[in-house]
């Protein structure tokens, strides 16, 4: 199958790749660019484990095509936020601190789905209540964990992003 060269913006930085027609966007992540943390797992994007940001919206890596997210001529198109992009400024964003913190993840398959999912959720609403995690994590599953844990790892983000924008606010780091 012949090959067509295209641009894509991950993680802020923009890629040119040679790819399928009909390569995923998955695959171009994992294999073109090395971006290993967004998984394949369950073969018929039910689970949520490819997750990744397409302008800011989770959506399964798996079931995208990446020429649907190439940039066109003048260099518009959609900003791709992996896993790997996530943290902050070289630190990890409060939600990967508290997923580490409280447990929110055992095995640690599907966590990368889960954080650019409560990533999205956190910059749309940063105090979401209760209802409002847990109808975003159902977009994504686990098989080792209660759940508990990853909601108590939200919560903690929360709280440390309040502390942060209040910190800022006050002019003290």
């Amino acid at each position: 199958m012949k090959k067509q060269l295209i641009s894509i913006r991950v993680n802020g930085r923009t890629h040119e790749i040679a790819i399928a027609p009909s390569q995923l966007l998955l695959e171009c992540l994992r294999q073109d660019l090395g971006l290993t943390g967004s998984k394949r797992a369950c073969e018929d994007s039910s689970c949520g484990a490819c997750t990744v940001l397409i302008g800011g919206t989770p959506m399964l890596s798996c079931a995208t095509l990446a020429m649907s997210v190439a940039l066109d001529d003048d260099g518009h198109g959609p900003e791709i936020t992996t896993v790997e992009g996530i943290a902050e400024h070289g630190s990890l964003a409060a939600i990967q601190k508290a997923y580490g913190d409280w447990g929110g993840a055992q095995c640690g398959f599907c966590t990368p789905g889960f954080m650019c999912t409560v990533s999205a959720l956190l910059d749309h609403n940063s105090d979401p209540s209760e209802a409002e995690v847990r109808d975003a994590l159902s977009s994504n599953l686990c098989r080792c964990t209660g759940y508990m844990q990853m909601y108590q790892a939200v919560r903690a983000a929360i709280e440390a992003e309040r502390k942060g924008r209040a910190a800022a606010g006050t002019g003290t780091h």
